[in-house]
């Protein structure tokens, strides 16, 4: 079975079209359909990422090699021992509650002062440059010849 034989057993388990399963995992609509489509595209990390953030109940492990059952919920108690996500972020840290690094990047708004402006003078001088003069006129013809024409002073 393929990873896009799995994909289309997860929507039809949701009851749910290409787009709006594509909507649910926050995916455009045209990611979905060539994972789908004839050509049979991997679906990259971020997709498979999505779809497990989205349906948590999903066997990350069936949904990458088809091993397994397609629910976790159906799985032993005994295997609770690892139960975060493959690609949890900070595995170590499952609490819902921001870290202490988290609110010390907090900073309240009255406390931030604007940095001083420092005053910029810029002085524009105009220079006038003398008037141009006409020196030569050079006019070339097919036959690869030329005459040159200069002004009377």
């Amino acid at each position: 079975m393929s990873i896009k034989d799995r994909f289309k057993m997860i929507m039809d388990r949701e009851k749910l079209t290409a787009g709006a399963f594509a909507e649910s995992i926050g995916v455009a609509q045209a990611t979905i359909s060539h994972i789908l489509g004839p050509r049979n595209k991997y679906p990259s990390t971020e997709v498979i990422l999505r779809l497990h953030q989205r349906y948590t109940d999903i066997n990350l492990e069936w949904l990458l090699t088809g091993e397994g059952s397609m629910s976790n919920n159906s799985n032993s108690a005994g295997s609770s021992e690892f139960d975060y996500p493959l690609f949890a972020e900070n595995p170590e840290n499952l609490t819902d509650e921001p870290s202490e690094m988290e609110n010390r990047k907090e900073i309240a708004l009255e406390t931030v002062q604007p940095p001083p402006k420092e005053i910029v003078k810029q002085e524009i001088i105009y220079k006038e440059r003398p008037p141009r003069k006409i020196t030569e006129i050079r006019i070339f013809f097919d036959d690869n010849t030329y005459e040159t024409f200069k002004p009377e002073n």
